[in-house]
């Protein structure tokens, strides 16, 4: 598993008729930034990935790729490469607190 960010959502009108229905966002991968170890930094990729949970923009999750990403209730038979699998509450680095949702 992942942590990303939400930064957008995806809409597809023509797409897998075993897609239909389901919610596609934009991530970006959060990486532990090595000269701050409290703070996080966006990675360089963007990834599209089924939204299982109900994320929001803005919000951190916990992402699942490839065969994994599939083990997610309801995608065993999708064609898809990614999916929110947690909604993050809170990140702890090394003792410290390094994330807290809005609403946590």
């Amino acid at each position: 598993m992942y942590l990303g960010k939400v930064i957008g959502s995806v809409v597809s009108t023509k797409k897998d008729d075993s897609m239909r229905g389901r919610k596609l966002l934009l991530l970006r991968p959060m990486l532990i930034d090595p000269e701050d170890p409290s703070r996080f930094k966006p990675g360089g990729n963007t990834i599209v990935a089924v939204d299982t949970l109900g994320a929001g923009e803005g919000e951190l999750v916990m992402f699942a790729q490839g065969s994994s990403a599939r083990q997610a209730d309801g995608l065993k038979t999708m064609p898809v490469d990614a999916a929110i699998v947690g909604l993050v509450d809170t990140v702890s680095v090394q003792g410290k607190k390094t994330y807290e949702a809005k609403n946590g």
